[in-house]
């Protein structure tokens, strides 16, 4: 499948950037979220990494052993852990994203504005497809 293919491209080649400074395409888009809503806890940023609870709470486990995050306690409800980047994090995602924005660059390069906005429109068509009951 096209779209399949179009993925694996896209993970193979940010995968190799990212090995470079140490990171998993997983870490990557956890230190994104991070960076965009810094305290949220555990599971929101499962949902908005698409993977499972169980799956970010391993990665979140060799996240913290690594020191790119730090889990402390929410100041209203001790039992929920918040997620804050470390300066390790903040410098390994910049670092990441000093080779990450070249290939996107790359990539949407490739497409004129137009472009760009009817593929997003056949992205969001195609997801919906599948979603539709």
């Amino acid at each position: 499948m096209l779209v399949k293919r179009a993925e694996q491209a896209m993970v193979r080649t940010k995968s190799t950037a990212l090995k470079s400074v140490g990171l998993t395409p997983s870490q990557y888009v956890a230190l994104f979220e991070l960076d965009r809503q810094p305290g949220i806890t555990a599971a929101t940023l499962a949902r908005a990494c698409l993977v499972t609870p169980q799956a970010m709470m391993i990665l979140l486990k060799t996240m913290e052993q690594q020191g790119l995050i730090t889990r402390s306690p929410h100041p209203r409800h001790p039992s929920v852990l918040e997620l804050h980047m470390t300066e390790v994090g903040r410098e390994a995602l910049h670092a990441a994203r000093q080779r990450v924005d070249p290939i996107e660059q790359r990539v949407f390069g490739a497409f004129s504005p137009k472009d760009q906005t009817v593929f997003r429109e056949f992205l969001v068509r195609f997801i919906e497809a599948f979603e539709a009951e």
